[in-house]
This record gives C-alpha cells, structure tokens and sequence, in this order.
C-alpha cells in the first residue's frame, strides 16, 4: 500500500513504513504526483479533504485524519466515493482538559479565589468534557454539566439547563461546531448570551471559535469592559485570520493549541495506525510507549533557600505541581507579543514547543494530601509503590 502522511505527525514513519511504501508531505504541498499513486492517505486539520482532492487521487482507498475534530474531510465527498475514513476521536482529550484547568489555576491565583469554591459548567460531556469532568471530580470541585444531545442517547446522564450552566462561576465551552439539528452549537454563545453573564464570571472556549460570536464579544468589551465576564481564548472565528483587537480585553489568549501536547498528537497517529492495521486486516505490532522519550522527575519542596518549611496552602502546592508542567502564562505571553506584530497565527500553531501530558513526569513531593490529589489528578508520584 502507498501511504502518505503529513510530516506534523509524530513517529508517523516508524508506525507505517511496516505497512507499505510511506512518503511524508508538508500540509498544502501535496504534490499530483504522489496523489495519483495514493492509497491511504493521513492528514492533520490543516489539510482538506474534500471531492476537489479526491478527484486527484484516483487510487485512494483509506483517509484518515490524526485529529479529535474532522471538519475538514468532507464526508459526503468521501463516502461517494466509497473510500474508508477514520478521525482519532478522543486523542487529545487529556491534553484539552490540562490546559483548562491549568487556566482555571492560573487566574485562581491571579484573581485570589479558592478554586473549590467555584462551580464549573462543562458545555458540551463529550471526549474533551469527560475529560475534564474527571479531573475536576479529582479536586472535589461542583459541576454543571450540560449536553441536551447526550442526553437524548443515554437514559443515565441528565443534563443540565441552558440557564444553569451560563450561571456557573466557570464555563469552560466542549462542544463540536454543528449549524444545524436542534442543538446548533454556532454562536451559541452570541450577544445575548453574553448579556446574561457578570463580571464575575470566567468564560473559557477550547474547542471550536465559532462557538463564541468574537464580534459580539469584542464589541461587549469596548462597551462595558467592566461589566463582561473574564475571558480565555484558544480557539477563534475565522482562524487564521482571527480578530486581532479582541487580544488586550482576554485575561489570556493561545493559538489553538490547547491539545498540543506531545501525547495527544502522538496518540492520534496510534489511533489511526490502529484503525488502518484493522482496514488492512493486520495485527499491530507497534504501541506509543515505543516511542514517547521518558521525562526527567518533577521535585516540588516547599522549602525555601535555607531549607525551611514553607506553610503554602494546598492548592498552591497543586498550582506550582501544573505549572512546572505547563504555565499556560508563557504561551499566553508569546502570543501577544507574536500577534502584535505579525498575523502568522498558523506559524505559532506550527512551532509550537513539545509540552507533555502530566502521567509523563514523576513528581517527588513532600505534603501527603496535595500528592495524593496530584496522583488523582494523573501524576506519577516517586517512590509510589501502588
């Protein structure tokens, strides 16, 4: 089988060169060539799939892409075309739900707040939402869950309403972008939704920019800055020609790279190995722990410089345990300063440094309860026998 895979996959060549004759290529530079001899091709988000593509691959049998989202295969197209596809739902859900609630503890410490003080409203209990909804039944934290069409197919979640989930103290938004059906999830949150909501509360988009109307939002900030709630951006309209003048009013703002963790990506090129070795009929041979480079322990001591005890409350320690990890302030930092003078939003997206999964690093830790909610939280702690 000829096999072409984008060259933004990690340990794509040592997963599929067992299963045929594999050439990389860089996203918009798909050559007619190597189209016209494709069999199975394996995409990113940036490369689109669609009857005009097809059209030049007459050969193609197996499209894939090794992302959660597939709005750019066309479907409709593929199927016409009797072609199997396959998307790696699910494969950055863990990295998505880090980045939140790293945010969350970010402007925890940055407003003054007890993080447990606060009800979270999950929009959207899919991949992403369980995700994050496991982490936060980790910190005992209070949820709002809201998600109408998961509740239409399974008798056992309830869902909330719209009008409790938009009065939670945090709402971190997890829904796919649909423009129709009964639950359209475009705008969803628009000038009138965002009426509703005070000062004080945090409203946080990671899964698509569509979901929250950027002209609605920005045009609510200029008009009563004081009066909007604090607001989070990964995720934006029109990416990547996104709104440049939203910027200054977010209390942090990223380049969609909330799932960009080393992890997630590789797990996306596992997840589609594995469905093509099923296509295929062949057993896998390969598993990502192959490949993933181990990572050096994390020490968190709260101990100052002359080895005395530090009284830091228990979700500082936590806080510091996620930062060392991931300080979301650092992408927050370089976006700005990127975007105030460049509009290369898909540059940021494409060199976007390795960050890791937090069950990567193993974290030596001297306070017992914030280790053990740590561990709940997915570290590996040393010296832990369990």
């Amino acid at each position: 089988m000829k096999i072409l895979y984008d060259d933004n996959m990690p340990y794509a060549a040592e997963y599929f060169t067992s299963l045929g004759e594999t050439k990389a290529f860089t996203a918009g530079r798909l050559s007619e060539q190597d189209l016209a001899k494709c069999e199975a091709l394996l995409v990113r988000s940036t490369t689109t799939v669609d009857a005009q593509l097809l059209q030049r691959a007459p050969n193609l049998r197996y499209v894939a892409t090794a992302t959660s989202g597939f709005n750019h295969l066309s479907l409709s197209d593929i199927e016409a075309a009797n072609i199997k596809w396959y998307a790696a739902g699910g494969c950055n859900a863990r990295a998505v739900a880090e980045y939140i609630l790293a945010s969350m503890f970010m402007l925890a410490e940055r407003q003054g707040f007890m993080l447990q003080d606060k009800t979270v409203g999950i929009v959207g209990l899919g991949n992403v939402g369980q995700a994050l909804e496991a982490l936060l039944q980790a910190l005992d934290i209070h949820m709002v869950k809201y998600d109408p069409p998961r509740a239409e197919l399974d008798a056992s979640f309830v869902s909330a309403s719209f009008e409790e989930v938009i009065s939670a103290d945090i709402i971190s938004l997890h829904v796919p972008l649909t423009r129709s059906g009964n639950y359209p999830t475009e705008h969803m949150f628009n000038a009138e939704v965002l009426e509703k909501l005070t000062a004080q509360q945090i409203l946080i988009n990671a899964c698509r920019g569509e979901v929250l109307d950027n002209q609605a939002l920005l045009i609510g900030m200029r008009a009563n800055r004081e009066k909007m709630p604090t607001v989070g951006l990964d995720c934006w309209e029109n990416e990547p020609t996104i709104e440049r003048e939203l910027i200054p009013y977010l209390a942090f703002a990223t380049a969609h790279i909330a799932g960009h963790s080393l992890e997630g990506k590789a797990r996306g090129t596992d997840m589609v190995y594995r469905d093509l070795c099923r296509f295929l009929s062949i057993e896998a041979e390969h598993q990502l722990s192959d490949f993933l480079p181990r990572y050096e322990a994390v020490a968190i001591d709260a101990e100052n410089s002359n080895n005395a005890k530090i009284n830091l409350s228990h979700q500082t320690i936590v806080s510091q345990s996620i930062k060392s990890m991931y300080d979301i302030e650092n992408d927050d930092s370089f976006f700005r300063r990127y975007m105030a003078n460049s509009r290369s939003f898909s540059e940021i997206r494409r060199s976007y440094p390795v960050r890791r999964e937090w069950p990567a690093a193993k974290i030596t830790i001297s306070n017992k309860c914030a280790a053990q909610t740590l561990k709940k939280l997915g570290f590996r702690l040393a010296n832990d026998s369990k």
